[in-house]
């Protein structure tokens, strides 16, 4: 299997920015006859290990919504930096993502708005490496190569488990792995260690028998956020009704674990052991974006330009919803 190691920083950013800027391009004009338009249909990105899939598994926004005249049309994506890239678009209108990719977004002066973040799941959130690694530690990473998905919050984590551990970003190699090739390369050795999320690593750790050599704790809080258009963003009673089903489903998911295994085991096709791990640890909700909350962001942002993998500074409290 070939893997996708890292290039230089510079080519990385000009070819992440490429792809926001042509998009905003081709896609501004578009959005203006949009916006001109009545509401009546709902765009929401969504993947299929986060709290939206939930949502439209209940399908109890479609019922609401439907009272106003308004349908939903549901779009799946495997990582967040797509579905953003997605939003800039405007081939979404509302949807959900990790830490990292909201802030690639700012930086690439996509027009969207934060809405409202997610719980703590930083228990779902780990360093992995096959049961007999020689790996023992952070710091035997030095001069490793390590799988993770792009401006991902795994990026994230990786970078403050590196930081914590006396090494620098550069002392490893980087490998820019999806979360299915990145189980692949895991499992056939191409990678020296995984960063990943929930289920893929409670599946790893119940089928393949990966250890742990960090979770997020002390580390990341690792949040979802729920973002929108800045056009969206506007109807915000429209909104207000989607984050409440939000809250709604994710109490169901919060007191039915059971159910909730069972619903999605079909949808993600893994088995209910892994998805049983990966319930138990987490807790679904929605947060408002508090001072602390908007604190964490900016201290993703401030990381990636140190490291100079954003080209820019962003202040996070400019795509705050007003």
């Amino acid at each position: 299997m070939k893997l996708n190691v890292a290039k230089p920083w510079y080519i990385m950013v000009i070819s992440l920015f490429a792809v926001f800027t042509l998009l905003s391009g081709c896609s501004s004009e578009e959005k203006k006859e949009s916006s001109k338009r009545e509401l009546t249909t709902v765009k929401i990105g969504y993947q299929k290990n986060g709290p939206l899939v939930i949502l439209k598994s209940l399908g109890t926004l479609e019922k609401r919504l439907s009272k106003k005249g308004i349908t939903v049309e549901w779009k799946e994506f495997q990582a967040g930096p797509a579905l953003v890239e997605a939003l800039n678009a405007g081939s979404i209108d509302f949807g959900r993502t990790g830490d990292s990719p909201p802030i690639f977004a700012q930086a690439a002066d996509a027009p969207f708005v934060y809405i409202a973040a997610g719980k703590p799941k930083f228990k779902g959130s780990k360093i992995l490496v096959q049961e007999n690694s020689p790996i023992k530690t952070i710091a035997d990473l030095k001069g490793k190569t390590v799988g993770f998905a792009k401006g991902s919050s795994s990026h994230y984590l990786l970078i403050k488990a590196l930081e914590k551990a006396g090494l620098e970003y550069s002392d490893i190699t980087p490998a820019f792995l999806a979360p299915g090739d990145g189980r692949v390369a895991f499992e056939k050795g191409n990678i020296d260690a995984w960063v990943v999320w929930d289920p893929f690593t409670s599946s790893a750790e119940v089928n393949s028998k990966a250890r742990t050599l960090t979770d997020g704790e002390g580390l990341t809080t690792d949040r979802d956020f729920l973002l929108a258009s800045t056009e969206f963003a506007k109807h915000k009673d429209i909104v207000a009704e989607i984050v409440d089903e939000i809250e709604k489903s994710s109490e169901w998911a919060n007191t039915h674990h059971q159910e909730l295994v069972d619903m999605l085991a079909p949808i993600l096709k893994i088995d209910k052991p892994s998805l049983d791990m990966a319930v138990k640890r987490r807790v679904y909700g929605v947060d408002k974006m508090t001072d602390l909350i908007v604190g964490e962001q900016q201290a993703i942002a401030d990381t990636f330009y140190d490291l100079k993998i954003i080209p820019k500074e962003i202040d996070v409290t400019e795509a705050l919803q007003k």
